[in-house]
């Protein structure tokens, strides 16, 4: 069984099918219509919603794609749809500003857009604080294919600088409450009698539950995982969800690592990588959207082992590891070796990503990190590069050069590092680097770029790294190229 809030309302399901995502769960399970499905596939933000959830003795509301979540995700937690703003006959004020500034036209996307602005000006510091790069975040995942922005970054404006208490801070203490009284304690499963999904709460308790059942698929923020059921219509018989197991969901500072634990959603990895390498915070802002960055996880990123994720080539760059697990036992591992072949890992039956290992930043490292995408916001990379080199009297004494999408995997290239190490860094070293990278890719044409464009790119992207460290700029250096 698992309990969670619809805003108020305390909710317990027993026999449901797992594979049922939240938006469905609303619209066909409680008649709540509002959220609407637009792509099913996480990219329009026209089902957005948000969840609460307790940290520490604080709620923190964040939002997701409703088309991406599956329920079994909301145990322990609240539940906002957009049918929860309006409060005794009045329009919420983010509901209000959107009117008051003609923020919809046929109002299809409005749901989404409305409950962004509700999770942006519940994170807003401060009353009448508006931060316009925050809002822009905030609302790159929704679309709108009718009206234009402007009327809606207004009222994001008016909303958050004409914040005042609502029925949700009236509230507050109540929720908390409840949270507190429905906090997971066991391991839970939701199960309609045929397919099932399991929510241990210790990596303990996963290992043995994943040894008992390695045809389980593991199931974090979902956000690739449920493309399966929503794309594809394939059902998934049996899941076990990873987000509860507080112990996966740390981010902590060592002498030599940064250590992020394979559930840690990537707005939670944000400020640690943003600290120690500027370009991958830059990198991780550009990622998808904050409804899938609030969902989609590091682990999950690297375990999916998509040739065109966008962590494995900085992380691979930077000498990270993977910890793997598999019952009592662990293994550390280069995260270069995870990855064999197109979608085929170095992970065994039963084995689990438990954490990832990046080493911390030094002096003498110049990390650069570039994505190319056809639009600069939560879209796929063409090609993504990375390269951490050790400079010392303008000699190259170390190179680490990796790249995604030039290959059926994330992979270091060897002959333009081999050229790179040892040799002055200079124009002359970069163009004979820059030449290696032909021997080291041989990329495929596909809808995003061709061949020729990808190989091109990614030695333009040398040079623009040489460059750039001539002459720095204060400019964003996570370049989208058209």
């Amino acid at each position: 069984m698992i309990q969670f809030l619809l805003n108020r309302e305390l909710r317990s399901e027993r026999a449901l099918d797992p594979n049922t995502t939240v938006l469905q769960y609303l619209r066909e399970h409680r008649g709540k219509t509002g959220t609407k499905e637009g792509c099913a596939s996480g990219d329009c933000g026209a089902c957005t919603v948000v969840v609460g959830e307790l940290v520490g003795e604080r709620l923190r509301y964040r939002t997701l794609n409703s088309c991406l979540t599956f329920v079994s995700a909301l145990h322990g937690k609240q539940l906002i749809s957009v049918e929860d703003l309006k409060d005794q006959g009045r329009l919420h004020s983010v509901q209000q500003a959107m009117v008051d500034c003609h923020g919809s036209q046929c109002g299809f996307c409005t749901p989404g857009f409305v409950m962004s602005l509700f999770a942006l000006q519940k994170n807003a510091g401060a009353v009448n604080e508006y931060d316009p790069h925050q809002t822009h975040e905030a609302l790159a995942g929704n679309l709108c294919r009718c009206t234009g922005y402007r009327p809606i970054l207004e009222a994001a404006e008016q909303a958050c600088c004409s914040k005042q208490p609502d029925q949700f801070d009236a509230r507050e203490a109540e929720t908390i409450a409840q949270l507190k009284a429905i906090a997971p304690r066991e391991m839970a499963e939701l199960s309609d009698g045929e397919k099932r999904c399991l929510s241990p709460l210790t990596v303990a308790e996963l290992a043995e539950v994943y040894a008992a059942n390695p045809e389980a698929r593991l199931l974090a923020g979902g956000t690739d995982l449920a493309l399966e059921v929503t794309q594809f219509h394939r059902a998934l018989p049996v899941m076990i969800h990873v987000g509860q197991i507080a112990e996966m969901k740390q981010v902590q500072l060592t002498d030599r690592h940064i250590e992020i634990g394979a559930a840690a959603p990537l707005t939670d990895c944000y400020a640690a990588l943003a600290a120690e390498y500027p370009d991958f915070g830059e990198l991780l802002q550009r990622f998808a959207s904050l409804q899938i960055r609030n969902q989609g996880t590091l682990g999950g990123n690297i375990g999916n082992a998509s040739p065109i994720g966008d962590s494995p080539p900085l992380l691979i760059a930077l000498g990270a590891e993977v910890v793997l697990r598999k019952g009592a036992s662990t293994r550390t591992l280069p995260l270069e070796d995870y990855f064999i072949d197109y979608k085929v890992t170095a992970r065994q039956p039963g084995e689990f990503i438990e954490k990832v290992r990046v080493p911390r930043a030094t002096p003498d490292r110049l990390f650069r990190a570039y994505k190319v995408s056809k639009r600069l916001d939560d879209d796929i990379s063409a090609v993504c590069a990375a390269f951490d080199l050790t400079i010392a009297d303008g000699v190259i004494a170390e190179a680490r050069v990796a790249f995604g999408g030039m290959a059926a995997i994330p992979k270091r290239a060897a002959a333009c590092e081999a050229t790179l190490t040892g040799a002055p860094w200079n124009q002359q070293t970069v163009e004979a680097a820059c030449d290696a990278l032909a021997e080291d890719f041989t990329p495929l044409t596909d809808f995003r770029a061709s061949r020729e464009y990808r190989l091109l790119v990614a030695q333009n992207l040398l040079r623009k790294c040489f460059l750039e460290q001539q002459a720095p700029t204060t400019e964003t250096r996570v370049t989208a190229y058209v």
